[in-house]
């Protein structure tokens, strides 16, 4: 008999059971469920909707529960539904039937929310940690390349020359905003739902205050139907994870071309590399072409939670199961990915004179020649099209512009002089950028400075948020 089953007149089909059942996967939410249960059962002895001594056997019940489960020696079934159903089951195995008064003033349309918000706030303290990290390591790269020079691109053409600590914390920036986001998604994870039963509230005096603060949360739903039926907390955290992923998939794309031949500019360390059963040379970034392609299926995550949503009426549906399976997906790949990615990039060897030698053998200081000439009094618009001509030149007759001589200069215009050279030494081009944001030395170790700052107080924020989730099982 399914614990609903009162009103049934016949079992539930076999096939119904098994197409309806979630135990298959929300099994993962075991642990927020007891916590949760162990937080309402305490309020439920308190307010005196049940005795005392009832509250302190579940509680007991609840803990013998979780140590079974702790010890994988608990048997979830399809039969019974899902983690819920199990849970409660095992309880009234544990301690007899008052295991049956812990679902007093609450539904599972209440219970799931609460251990939703449970799980997330948990998981995004985590992937906040693991991002912090992989910011300390391009940090590290950062700033032991404060001299290395580089192509800058466009279009994946060689553009400016640019420093390779810059071309890195740009990236530093991209997860200082995903961190900031995930902090900011915090206030709309941390909100209590427990209490708004199936959609109505309960007609039991409970006291959803004191369990919210129990459980560290900073707010209460004050609506009913909104508490079982949001899911917004669940596609805000999708959409920045899948903001996230599509950071770590541009700069795996750079590291796949870097690594190539054709580029050479890094070497990853063997041990985020693969081999081919057939071509015994071969070294392939396996790791990073692994986290671009796994950027897909988080797109997917968010795409089908926003469609589940898009045409449900109020309050619970059980469309709603959809919530999950996609939300474990994305929390575990983020983490597999986030895991692998700082020590990918402290080990990553850089080869600068690689880098330097492309720098040599581009146009890339074309910018810059046409800015000596505007600093000579020249209006851009007539030096940009000299500095064409000038390139023009180079191509048909196989040299870069500091090969050229001062005569060869002197042909498109008597404004060039013997500083030409100095203004087109790669070196003075990346530190004539010497503006706010440039990629100036001076000005990428001021970013640098600042963002380890950044760093240590993302650090700080994880640390007092791990204290504020450390909700035990009591």
């Amino acid at each position: 008999m399914k614990l609903w089953g009162g009103r049934f007149t016949k079992a539930t089909d076999k096939l119904v059971e098994e197409y309806t059942a979630s135990i298959s996967f929300d099994q993962q939410l075991w642990k927020e469920d007891i916590i949760g249960s162990l937080a309402h059962v305490a309020m439920l002895g308190k307010c005196g909707i049940i005795k005392e001594e009832e509250a302190s056997a579940i509680t007991e019940g609840l803990k013998k529960v979780a140590a079974v489960i702790e010890a994988g020696e608990a048997e979830f079934t399809i039969s019974n539904e899902d983690v819920h159903m199990n849970i409660e089951k095992m309880l009234i195995e544990q301690i007899g039937p008052v295991g049956g008064k812990l679902h007093t003033g609450r539904s599972r349309n209440d219970q799931v929310a609460l251990d939703m918000h449970l799980y997330l706030r948990a998981r995004v303290v985590e992937l906040i940690d693991l991002t912090v990290k992989v910011q300390e390591a391009l940090l590290e790269q950062a700033k032991d390349n404060t001299d290395t020079i580089l192509p800058g691109y466009t279009h994946l053409q060689r553009a400016q020359p640019v420093l390779f600590a810059h071309h890195l914390m740009a990236y530093y920036s991209m997860l200082q905003r995903d961190v900031e986001r995930l902090m900011d998604s915090w206030k709309r994870i941390n909100i209590f739902p427990l209490g708004a039963g199936a959609l109505a509230g309960t007609t039991f005096p409970i006291d959803r205050e004191y369990v919210a603060e129990r459980l560290a949360f900073d707010a209460v739903y004050t609506n009913s139907m909104d508490a079982v039926s949001d899911r917004d907390f669940i596609i805000e955290f999708l959409s920045n994870a899948s903001l996230l992923m599509a950071h770590l998939s541009r700069l795996c794309e750079e590291f796949i071309l870097w690594m190539s031949n054709e580029f050479g500019f890094v070497e990853l360390d063997d041990a985020f590399c693969t081999g081919s059963s057939i071509m015994p040379q071969k070294k392939n970034p396996d790791v990073a072409e692994l986290v671009r392609g796994k950027t897909g299926r988080v797109y997917g995550n968010l795409m089908g939670m926003l469609t589940v949503l898009k045409g449900l009426p109020l309050a619970y549906n059980k469309d709603m199961q959809e919530d999950k399976e996609g939300m474990f997906d994305t929390v575990a790949t983020l983490h597999g990915a986030l895991s692998l990615f700082a020590p990918m990039i402290r080990t990553m060897k850089v080869r600068k004179e690689k880098m330097r030698q492309a720098v040599a053998e581009d146009f890339s200081n074309a910018t810059d020649l046409a800015d000596y000439l505007v600093n000579k009094g020249m209006p851009f618009r007539q030096a940009h099209e000299v500095v064409g001509k000038t390139v023009l030149y180079c191509i048909e007759w196989g040299k870069y512009l500091l090969d050229l001589t001062l005569e060869e200069y002197k042909q498109f215009s008597e404004l060039f002089g013997d500083d030409i050279y100095a203004a087109l030494d790669p070196q003075q081009v990346v530190n004539a950028r010497n503006v706010l944001g440039g990629t100036a030395k001076n000005q990428v170790e001021k970013q640098i400075a600042s963002a380890f700052d950044a760093v240590q107080q993302n650090q700080e924020w994880v640390q007092a948020h791990y204290k504020r989730i450390d909700v035990s099982l009591r």
